[in-house]
């Protein structure tokens, strides 16, 4: 079955569809340093650098694609996202990042395709945004447009119930023949957790190496370096009574406990969000190990290695050696769990399983 990947990023929820039977031959993403690395995890992939709100861009990705059957997509999700950020629904569905749903509906429109896809943070099922003078969610206009010849189903559901060993609740919008019956994957009945999923990993300190492809620690103050050796698993170093936050001229730092945290062993990680190259940022710190001076190893943000590990990709990912850090780090952030995506993919009748 040959799918399109629209707002594809550098592709992370594709890495296990050609194993299920689905072979992605267009992507489009928008900004330039994710689609090239794109086009190198995927080089038999014609991935399409631009903006889908340009009409010649638009064009390229409609004869580029003719004759797909499936299509995913993920519309950027800031503008529906609420981490951090007092937002009603009304405040999202004014928010211009949320228009670009529309072109999906387009593309939809014009290819036809057996199968869609669409997932986004679960503010997606809840947003209403204007459509023939009436605000209406995702759905409604989905079924408007598009009842009388597929099944439209919908649900919020938790990557870590599909094999993922982190913790990250995405909406999924489902879309398929009248005569055919797409059913949700069922729940994995053990979730994988943290120690599962990285406890084989040496522990590293601020700034080593350990000699593993992409395993190697950030540099970090002295000051969170301290902090962090003094917070054991799973709690933030806001609440040591001594080593807590602080800025240069010592006084204490202002913050939330989820921020200076260090992630737990035996439940799957936090929500890796975009900053997970910030000790400040949200629960992103190495579970540690209490050493025997009783201070905690691992004082650092998690390595690249371990993140893609958490976000369910292969340990052996094949990504382009001199790839930067920080984009790993970005893409990782912003990405769609692939084991969620191929769980969910292969109850599609009749796929390769």
């Amino acid at each position: 079955m040959k799918g399109l990947s629209l707002f594809s990023s550098a592709g992370i929820g594709e890495t296990y569809l050609s194993e299920v039977g689905i072979d992605i031959i267009v992507a489009n993403e928008l900004i330039e340093k994710r689609a090239n690395l794109h086009s190198q995890l995927f080089p038999t992939c014609n991935t399409i650098c631009g903006d889908i709100t340009n009409k010649k861009i638009f064009s390229q990705i409609i004869e580029a694609s003719r004759g797909v059957e499936f299509i995913i997509a993920s519309p950027p999700c800031q503008g529906m996202s609420i981490a951090g950020k007092n937002r009603d629904i009304e405040q999202m569905a004014q928010d211009p990042r949320n228009t670009l749903i529309n072109y999906v509906f387009d593309i939809i429109e014009i290819l036809r395709p057996l199968y869609v896809l669409i997932e986004n943070v679960p503010q997606l099922l809840k947003i209403k945004i204007l459509y023939n003078n009436q605000m209406k969610t995702i759905v409604e206009i989905l079924n408007i447009k598009f009842g009388d010849e597929y099944n439209i189903d919908a649900k919020s559901i938790d990557a870590s119930d599909y094999g993922v060993p982190q913790t990250r609740h995405r909406a999924i919008i489902k879309m398929s023949p009248k005569n055919v019956d797409w059913k949700w994957a069922e729940p994995e009945k053990k979730k994988v957790s943290v120690r599962d999923a990285i406890g084989h990993l040496p522990s590293l300190e601020a700034g080593q190496d350990s000699g593993i492809k992409w395993h190697f620690a950030r540099s970090h103050s002295t000051n969170n370096i301290l902090c962090m050796q003094h917070t054991p698993t799973g709690c933030s170093a806001f609440s040591n009574p001594e080593y807590y936050p602080k800025k240069d001229n010592g006084e204490r730092v202002k913050g939330y406990y989820s921020s200076y945290r260090r992630i737990k062993w035996d439940e799957p990680a936090p929500t890796i969000t975009m900053r997970n190259d910030c000790i400040a940022s949200q629960r992103n710190v190495h579970p540690g190990r209490k050493l025997s001076n009783g201070l905690y190893s691992d004082a650092r943000v998690l390595t690249p290695l371990e993140l893609m590990i958490l976000s369910s990709l292969p340990e052996n990912w094949a990504i382009p050696d001199d790839t930067p850090e920080l984009l790993i780090r970005q893409v990782i952030g912003e990405s769609i769990p692939p084991m969620m995506i191929k769980k969910i993919v292969q109850t599609i009748p009749n796929i390769k399983g």
